[in-house]
């Protein structure tokens, strides 16, 4: 039964891994130079700029491949979900090949313990290979990331460490399950992918954020968490700012709220909406006094005000203990449609 299920899955297998063996080397080959200029970028950085502007040039030189490997990392639990468990079934109820199998002395919970074993193995192995090599790879790019593209950011948590390991299984197992109470492939492919990315999107929405209790602080405004100061024609030409989806002090942490706070502690805007300060267009630190405005000055002068940033996160530290959590949720969720599976092929299906 084991050469039987190989035979039929090892052109599959051999493609899968080409890709990560090129994938592999080409992070290998370019990761030591990487992180090379990362370190002598950090080791120029001077106390005044705070590394900002060469956090910005280095992201931004490399930001079409960091995205790439991305979505190579993110897509490929959908894909073994999509060509590996919806076909794995479903395939041989259409061609009717199941029943030759069943009276060869092979039990149904045998036939499919070897299929689920043996390729969810190999896609489990695969997404681990891929997520780990590409989480190496991108740490130096990680931790100069702009804040929607932190560590701990939604798009980039679920490409990074062994998260991706859960998903696959997760999705190979839907697969098979979809596949099964179908007995239709195309139906099923479509279905397993439809389900699979409803639940990868109400994961982060619903379930990450509160996997631990966030933490809330107050954060003075800054060119780390706002943007502007800028000037407006409305409202006499009032200095306006936003909060960015960043705190100080806090590099990679995935900032779920942030709120503008007026001195006497009252919100007056959410994250991305502006909000007008009482300082002088005309006069003084924010002024442009013939040319652009002291920025830094600017920000000075609206902290001195006692405008205040109000913040709600998920520090970087806790990447780590969410993956083991997250992966943990997924495999729970595997083995219940792993056990639904087989109770269906053993009462239901003839």
């Amino acid at each position: 039964m084991i050469w039987l299920t190989w035979r039929q899955f090892r052109g599959s297998a051999v493609m899968m891994a080409a890709v990560l063996v090129v994938l592999t080397v080409v992070l290998a080959l370019t990761g030591p130079d990487l992180a090379s200029r990362y370190a002598a970028g950090i080791a120029g950085c001077t106390p005044d700029d705070t590394c900002d502007q060469f956090f910005d040039g280095f992201f931004d030189e490399y930001e079409l491949l960091f995205v790439a490997v991305s979505f190579v990392v993110l897509a490929l639990p959908a894909l073994v979900g999509f060509f590996w468990g919806a076909p794995l079934i479903t395939r041989e109820l259409e061609a009717g090949t199941h029943l030759l199998v069943w009276n060869q002395s092979i039990t149904r919970g045998r036939w499919l313990a070897v299929k689920l074993g043996l390729v969810g193995l190999v896609a489990m192995a695969a997404a681990c290979v891929c997520g780990l090599v590409v989480t190496w790879w991108s740490d130096p790019l990680d931790k100069s990331a702009v804040p929607e593209l932190a560590l701990m950011a939604p798009l980039v948590f679920g490409a990074r460490g062994i998260a991706p390991m859960g998903y696959a299984a997760f999705a190979f197992v839907l697969g098979v399950t979809v596949g099964i109470l179908v007995r239709r492939t195309l139906p099923a492919m479509a279905l397993t992918l439809a389900a699979f990315a409803a639940i990868q999107i109400a994961m982060p929405l619903l379930v990450r954020p509160h996997l631990m209790p966030p933490v809330s602080a107050t954060f003075e405004v800054s060119r780390v968490n706002g943007m502007g100061p800028h000037i407006k024609e409305r409202g006499g030409g009032s200095v306006y700012i936003s909060m960015r989806p960043a705190v100080p002090g806090h590099l990679g942490a995935w900032v779920l709220s942030s709120d503008l706070l007026d001195p006497s502690g009252r919100t007056i805007a959410g994250m991305g909406e502006e909000a007008p300060i009482p300082v002088s267009a005309t006069s003084g630190p924010c002024a442009p006094a013939g040319g652009p405005p002291n920025l830094d000055a600017c920000w000075l002068e609206i902290n001195r005000l006692g405008y205040r940033q109000q913040a709600t996160y998920q520090p970087l530290e806790r990447f780590w203990p969410f993956q083991w959590i997250e992966t943990g949720i997924y495999a729970l969720l595997t083995l219940g449609l792993t056990w639904f599976s087989f109770w269906w092929l053993r009462r239901r299906l003839s």
